[in-house]
This record gives C-alpha cells, sequence and structure tokens, in this order.
C-alpha cells in the first residue's frame, strides 16, 4: 500500500517542510518536495541508481533523524553486483564524494571508521579533492555498510559523480559567500559601536551609554553567532558526538567563550566584552576557510577538467551511408560498429576511426599537447578529444566505458588514493595538537586565574583562538595538489601518491633505451654513395620503392625524402625479408640487404659491415652497379641529452639497462654520456639488477615503455611509463607521461623539488608560527581579535605558498 504523502511533508521521510526551502527532487517527472538536503541528496541518489519503484511501492516512510538508526535502509539499494564497484572476484572498490571535510581531523576520523569496519582492505580520504577510495572484500561487506559508516560519525558520502560534485562545491562556496558577507557586516557594525570606548578618555564615557553601546554590539553579534559561525559548531558538534577532538573544537570553545562571557557582562554591568573579537574571529576565520574552499578547487581543476570532458550523448547515424539523419542518444549506449556523427566543437564520444572527412583535433587534455593534430580518414582518433574544424563521420571502436578517456579517469581514481608519509605525518601531528591545545589552554587559565583573574578570561581565549593546526594539516595536501594539476596540465599523471617525494630523494635513475631515450622507430641517420648517381636522387629511387610500404623502414625513407615521390616505380616485387624489386623511369632497381642487392649489382664494394656501428644498412642497387647504402637506426630523442644532464647535475646516478644489442646500447650510453649501461638485458634480468641496487641503499627510479617493463616498472621505487592511449590501461608505473615526451620526467623532477621545499616550508612556517603565538597568547601579550587574526592570516600563508606550484 503507499504511503499517504502530505503535500506540506517531506517525500523522502515525511518531516515538515521548512518554511522557504527550495529543496526537491524530480520523481517519476513530478518535483516532490524534501525538509532537508540530506533527504534530498539520498532521493537523487535513488533515481539516479534507477530505482525510483522504491518510492511508488513503499508503505512508509524512510528513517528520518529522530530514529535511531543513521542512515536510510534505501542505501542498500547499492549493491557489490554494481558495475561501478566491480574490482576483481574478490574485492570492489570505489571513489566516493565527502561531503563536510574541513580539515585533518576529519579526514583521520572517517579513516579511522572505514578501516575498522569488518571487510574494508583500504580507505583513503584526500582532503583537497573531498574524494574518498574505499577497497573492501565482496564476501564481507556491501556499499551499504560503508555509506552507513561514515554517515555515523556526521558526514554524508555518495559514489562519485563529476557533475554533481561540482554543483555541491558549488553550492557550498555560495553558502559560505554568504555567511561572510554576514559575518562581515556583523563586524563592521560592531566596530562602531565598540570604538567609543576604545576612544573614550577615562570617564568621558557616560555608563547608561556605555551599556547601550554594549546591548547594541550583543544584537550585532547575534547574527555572526547564529548563522556564520554555524561551520565551526557543526564541525565541532560530530568531533564531539565521535569522541575525538577536530580542529573546529577549539575554535567553537573560542567563540562561545568569547560570546557568552560578553553576554555576562552585558548583564552584569560589570567586566570586559568581546564582542567585536568574536565578530572580527567568525569573519577572518571565514575569509580563510573561503579562500581554502577556492584553493582545493583550483588544485584539483585539471583533474576536473577531465572527468567532465566525455560527453554524455553522441549523434548516432543508424542509416549510414543510405541516411545521413543523426539521433541523439547516450554516449554510453554506444556499441562497437556504431557510426556517429562529430560536429566541431564536439568531444568524441569513444575511441573510434574516420570514415569519412579530415579534422583538427585538440588532444589537449589527453596528452598536454597544446597544438591541434591533423587526422585522416582511415585514421584513430582517441574518446574525449576535442574536434576543432571540420566535421568528422566515425565509427566507433571501443564502447564509451573503455575509452582512452575512460582508461585514464581510472587512473585518475587510483590518483590521491594514498598519502606520502610526509602527509601522513602532519595528519597524526594535527590530529593530537588539538588535545594538547586544550590542556594547555586549561593549565593557562588555571595559572591566570590564580596569578590575575581578570585577565584569564581573554587569555584563555586568545590562545584557543590564536592557535592554528589548520594551517599544519593544510600544508602537505595543498602543496601536493596543486603540483599534481599543474604536472597533469602538463600531460603528466602521477598515479601513487609517493611520486614527487621519492623521485626528490631517488639515487638512482634507470632509463630503458627503446621508445625511452629514443624515438623507438627508425630514422634515416646517414647516406653513403658508392656509385655516381647523386644522393638526392638515391633517395628519390628509394622512397618510389618504398611508397606503398608499411614496413618501418620504409617509413623511415620516405620520411627522409620529405615530400611524395618525384617518380612512380612499376612492375614491384617485394621478397620477404629480403628486399623491394621494380623499374622507375625504365631502370630496374633492388632496395634491400647486400646479398639481395648483389644479385643484380655484382660482388659487393669492400665489407659491407664497415661503419655500421649498430645501424641498420638498406642497399639500393641497378643492373651491375651498386648506388648507395643508406644506414638507419632508433634516433635519439632530441630532449634526452638535456634530461641526462640535469640528472648528472643533480648527484644523480643515471643507468642504461637495454634488451637491444649491447654494441648498440653502449653506443648510445657514450653520446649521452651514461656511465652505467647493460645491453641485451631481458626483463627479468632487468628487475635483478635494480633489485640489486635496493640492497645496498639505493632508491630507484626507473623510465620504460609501460608494457614491456612492466616488471620493473612494479619493481622500482618510483616508475614513469612512456605512452598514451591503449597503453594506460597495461601501465604498471607510479606516473604515466601522457604525451609520451621524455622532457616530462624533467618536468616531474623540477616540480618534485619545488613541491618538497614547499612543503618544508609551509609546516616550518605552521610549526613556527605556533611555536612562538601559542606562548605569546599564554604570557597575555595577544588579546582575542589580534590572535584572530594571526590564525586567518597563518592559514592564508601557506594556501598561497602551496599554490605557486600551480604556475606552469
Amino acid at each position: 500500500m503507499n504511503a499517504v504523502l502530505q503535500p506540506s511533508a517531506c517525500f523522502h521521510c515525511g518531516l515538515p517542510i521548512p518554511g522557504g526551502s527550495s529543496w526537491n527532487v524530480t520523481i517519476d517527472d513530478v518535483p516532490r518536495a524534501m525538509c532537508c538536503p540530506g533527504c534530498e541528496a539520498v532521493a537523487q541518489t535513488i533515481v539516479d541508481i534507477g530505482q525510483s519503484a522504491y518510492y511508488r511501492d513503499r508503505d512508509e516512510y524512510a528513517v528520518n533523524a529522530a530514529d535511531a538508526t543513521m542512515v536510510p535502509p534505501e542505501l542498500r539499494l547499492y549493491s557489490n553486483d554494481d558495475a561501478q564497484f566491480a574490482r576483481d572476484a574478490s574485492s570492489c572498490e570505489a571513489t566516493l564524494s565527502v561531503e563536510g571535510i574541513r580539515c585533518a581531523a576529519c579526514v583521520w576520523l572517517i579513516e579511522r571508521q572505514l578501516t575498522r569496519l569488518p571487510g574494508v582492505q583500504a580507505a583513503s580520504l584526500n582532503v583537497a579533492t573531498e574524494r574518498l577510495y574505499v577497497r573492501w572484500s565482496r564476501a564481507e561487506c556491501e556499499p551499504g555498510d560503508i555509506l552507513q559508516a561514515v554517515r555515523q560519525v556526521g558526514y554524508t558520502a555518495y559514489p562519485y559523480d563529476a557533475v554533481r560534485h561540482g554543483e555541491r562545491l558549488q553550492k557550498a562556496s555560495k553558502t559560505l559567500g554568504r555567511q561572510l558577507f554576514v559575518a562581515g557586516l556583523s563586524m563592521m557594525q560592531v566596530m562602531m559601536y565598540v570604538a567609543p570606548a576604545y576612544l573614550a578618555e577615562d570617564g568621558t564615557l557616560d555608563d547608561n551609554m556605555a551599556s547601550l553601546m554594549r546591548w547594541a554590539s550583543l544584537l550585532l553579534t547575534l547574527p555572526a553567532i547564529c548563522y556564520s559561525a554555524m561551520p565551526f559548531f557543526q564541525g565541532a558538534w560530530v568531533s564531539l558526538r565521535a569522541r575525538t577532538l577536530g580542529m573546529d573544537v577549539p575554535v567553537a570553545l573560542g567563540i562561545l567563550a568569547a560570546f557568552f562571557g560578553s553576554v555576562v557582562a552585558t548583564f552584569t554591568g560589570r567586566g570586559e566584552v568581546y564582542y567585536d573579537s568574536a565578530t572580527m574571529f567568525i569573519f577572518l576565520l571565514l575569509c580563510s576557510r573561503y579562500f581554502e574552499l577556492q584553493a582545493r578547487r583550483k588544485a584539483a581543476s585539471a583533474l576536473e577538467r577531465l572527468q567532465h570532458a566525455l560527453p554524455a550523448s553522441a549523434s548516432l547515424m543508424a542509416g549510414f551511408p543510405d541516411h545521413r539523419a543523426t539521433t541523439l542518444v547516450p554516449a554510453g549506449s554506444l556499441a562497437v560498429g556504431d557510426i556517429i556523427l562529430v560536429k566541431p566543437g564536439e568531444a568524441i564520444a569513444a575511441d573510434s576511426v574516420i570514415i569519412e572527412g579530415t579534422s583538427a583535433l585538440d588532444l589537449s587534455l589527453l596528452t598536454g599537447e597544446s597544438a591541434a593534430q591533423r587526422r585522416k580518414m582511415g585514421e584513430q582518433v582517441p574518446g574525449g578529444a576535442i574536434n576543432a574544424s571540420a566535421a568528422l563521420i566515425l565509427r566507433v571502436l571501443k564502447p564509451a566505458r573503455e575509452s582512452t578517456l575512460s582508461d585514464l579517469l581510472k587512473l585518475i581514481e587510483r590518483a590521491g588514493s594514498g598519502k606520502p608519509q610526509i602527509a601522513q605525518w602532519a595528519d597524526k601531528v594535527a590530529a593530537w595538537f588539538v588535545l594538547g591545545l586544550l590542556l594547555f589552554a586549561i593549565a593557562v587559565f588555571a595559572f591566570w586565574s590564580w596569578h590575575d583573574p581578570a585577565q584569564a578570561w581573554p587569555v584563555a581565549i586568545a590562545v584557543l583562538v590564536v592557535s592554528c593546526p589548520c594551517a599544519l594539516s593544510l600544508a602537505t595536501p595543498t602543496a601536493l595538489a596543486a603540483a599534481t594539476d599543474s604536472l597533469l596540465r602538463r600531460g603528466v599523471l602521477i598515479v601513487q601518491p609517493h611520486v614527487l617525494e621519492t623521485l626528490h630523494r631517488a639515487t638512482h635513475i634507470v632509463f630503458d633505451k627503446t621508445g625511452t631515450l629514443t624515438l623507438g622507430r627508425p630514422v634515416l641517420r646517414q647516406i653513403e654513395g658508392l656509385g655516381s648517381m647523386g644522393e638526392d636522387a638515391c633517395l628519390q629511387v628509394a622512397a618510389a620503392l618504398e611508397a606503398g610500404s608499411a614496413h618501418p623502414l620504409a617509413q623511415a625513407i620516405l620520411a627522409a625524402a620529405k615530400e611524395q615521390p618525384r617518380t612512380h616505380a612499376e612492375q614491384l616485387q617485394e621478397v620477404q625479408g629480403q628486399g623491394l624489386e621494380g623499374s622507375v623511369d625504365g631502370v630496374r632497381y633492388r632496395l634491400g640487404n647486400a646479398a639481395f642487392v648483389a644479385a643484380i649489382a655484382g660482388p659487393p664494394l669492400g665489407d659491407t659491415a664497415v661503419g655500421m656501428q649498430g645501424m641498420t644498412p638498406l642497399y639500393l642497387g641497378t643492373q651491375g652497379r651498386w648506388l648507395t647504402r643508406f644506414l638507419l637506426s632508433d634516433a635519439l630523442r632530441p630532449e634526452a641529452r638535456e634530461v641526462v644532464a640535469y640528472f648528472h647535475r643533480r648527484g644523480k646516478q643515471v643507468v642504461l639497462l637495454s634488451g637491444d644489442q649491447e654494441a648498440l646500447t653502449q653506443s648510445v650510453a657514450t653520446e649521452l654520456g651514461i656511465n652505467t649501461a647493460c645491453g641485451e638485458c631481458l626483463p627479468d634480468e632487468k628487475l635483478d639488477f635494480v633489485q640489486q641496487l635496493q640492497a645496498t641503499g639505493a632508491v630507484v627510479a626507473m623510465v620504460g615503455d609501460g608494457i614491456n617493463d612492466a616488471a620493473v616498472l612494479s619493481g622500482a621505487d618510483v616508475s614513469f611509463a612512456m605512452g598514451s592511449g591503449a597503453a594506460l590501461a597495461q601501465a604498471h608505473a607510479d606516473t604515466v607521461l601522457l604525451s609520451s615526451q621524455l622532457v616530462s620526467v624533467l618536468d616531474t623532477a623540477k616540480t618534485a623539488a619545488r613541491s618538497m621545499r614547499i612543503i618544508r616550508e609551509n609546516l616550518a612556517w605552521a610549526t613556527l608560527y605556533n611555536l612562538t603565538a601559542i606562548p605569546a597568547a599564554a604570557l597575555g601579550f595577544l588579546n582575542p581579535w589580534l590572535s584572530g587574526v594571526g590564525m586567518a592570516a597563518s592559514s592564508a600563508v601557506v594556501i598561497a605558498n602551496a599554490l605557486r606550484l600551480r604556475k606552469v
């Protein structure tokens, strides 16, 4: 039987709807009123997961705040069978958005709550992005258990959704802005009434006028206390209810002590009032919190842009090629083989191949490269790329959930799911800081009550207010988030949390050769004339013979020619593994290895191995004559010398490990100035080499191709995978270089050095500030309002210093 739903009651839980509220959710195409943002969030989640039938079939309202349980039973609709939680046969994982995060104490409380839950294998909350990564056992835990556990300590969690998360952040920002405005207005008005008391000389301010000023100040302080200060009171209550001491506790105590002490003085007409200090403290702390919120959004802006990049819909051409009409369909419904139209300015919904059209694509979100790249018919395009110029008709190669950008987002879900050691240290210190501060404030109050009772109250307030555990807790995560954002905008995805810290203290940098220090494809290095025919003419003949070949050596010859061959080859014949034979301008030529060409050109002129130095020779000859020898090899990346030289200057040991021939490996090492190089190494031999270095105490950073070097990348202390596209899903590295540019390793190393320096600066500043300001307040040198200025300024300094890392 359906519940009887009153218009004035919340459609979800049945409680009365407050006047002027605007919370609502559209259920079965009908807007339904909600009593609070909590019911709105839960109801929207039920609709989003396709369980609207819950409301049609229920026979009573959902559990509300008056009930004993902390979470509505409909959250149990989430199941381990949902694809969004799948990890492997025995475990699940999820990234959740968490509302109400304020400081490191919130992080510690939520992580502790979840790690105590049976079946939870890992839980890590990133304070900068407000995202919670959880991994749990299928057999022992359900998603609803995790959501309930978070709810029990006073926070709301739900499966991460980029759009919903962005809307929540925007709403939180507007609410905080209104609270900041009210606090600022109250502060200015209170200052007007307090100023006469400060400026008047002894005996010149009438007692009745002074009393009037106090009552007026009390009334003007109430909006700041009852509205603007609510985030601090709510945070303190959540902490105390969970039997922990969060950083809002001393803040709330300081505000309440200043306010109620002033109220008592106003009613009795004796003692000092601190309305100005209370309103100023609320205003300044809200300024700091608003600044912190904006800093978090900036620090995670690159990740947010990626998460919004995949389009929600696509234009399906079901009747192609007979009919070109399009139908707008959800991107998630695209299947392999579907034909879609992508107009200029639109994002490509899934990995596809171009079947009609030519256009320039913006791949900046995927690779960090700002320049648009041309793509023509027959070429593949990744999901998430932006079509910059002309319309394209594409055939879908992979579903949207398996596209390049989706693979990238899966790596991003891993990013930020842990903390480096320095962040863990800061969290532990901050968690104990509050307890020590409260005990110290009690001791200070007791001392001043004995020494000078008139000063006991203001000194205790000053001690509570001046402390800045927020600066300590923000010092590391804000800097790491800003550095990660900066690197991602340059095509470097930090997957594991320890990358910057470990890379900074690495002693050995180990490089793979092929595809890492080299381009991974052959290029023409040298042309040696063996006859009277000119080099340019020989190159044009070779390009004509190779024009239709997809062989890497053929592509190198064509690239060296720099233009389409001026002539065309006829009667082409390819002998597998030896070369090509054909006629150009009526003359018969052969291009290939020495034995193949010698069959028509005669005996070779001298030793064909002379001067090769690990290069691949390609000979050109005609009837009775040798014409030329092309020497090709895998060319060094243009930035390879700069990268190796940088690490040498930093005092790092650079090592080259390669599976290529020993002679070729040593040649590359000599060219780059690398003293230690080993060729002909199998994957397990590379791993053994790295493990031997680690056994001697070395901290090893490995740079490889992400697939062939999977074992050694996993075994190194910190690792980098060169590659993008399909390689992303197979990367075993801690960092993925999306742009496939070796210079990105250098950028990461420089950013790591800057990050560690700024983190140490922040921690040093936060520690020095507290060691100086708290004793100063305890000795009576700081009054409450000046303490509020100091606390807000301390947090602002830490955040502003961390945001310097966003500069490219």
